[in-house]
């Protein structure tokens, strides 16, 4: 999360209205033209960040398998915070949202 700007980091406390902030971030990468390969580091770590809220929000746990990485909530669903962030970045997905929806089936 190093790559977040200073005025942003602040306020990514790993609650769920911290994602507000992150993806306004995004949303501002992609309006001013960042490459994708130049962003997918921050997105990664976006992503994670997302992940990690889940996590902490609904008693979730990490899953990795050959590179992939998602969340699954203790209902048994399975998300995908890091494509997410990717998502967010053509300007068609929402950590936040994704986050929400997480929640719904927390205990």
């Amino acid at each position: 999360m190093a790559a977040v700007r200073e005025d942003v980091r602040p306020h990514l406390d790993h609650s769920a209205q911290s994602l507000w902030r992150v993806d306004r971030l995004i949303e501002e990468l992609r309006r001013a033209g960042a490459p994708l390969p130049e962003s997918e580091k921050l997105l990664r770590g976006l992503g994670a960040y997302a992940g990690e809220v889940i996590v902490r929000q609904t008693g979730a746990e990490w899953w990795g398998a050959g590179g992939d990485h998602w969340v699954r909530t203790p209902d048994g669903r399975l998300w995908e915070p890091l494509d997410e962030a990717r998502r967010c970045f053509a300007g068609h997905g929402s950590l936040r949202l994704l986050c929400r929806d997480a929640m719904r089936g927390r205990r």
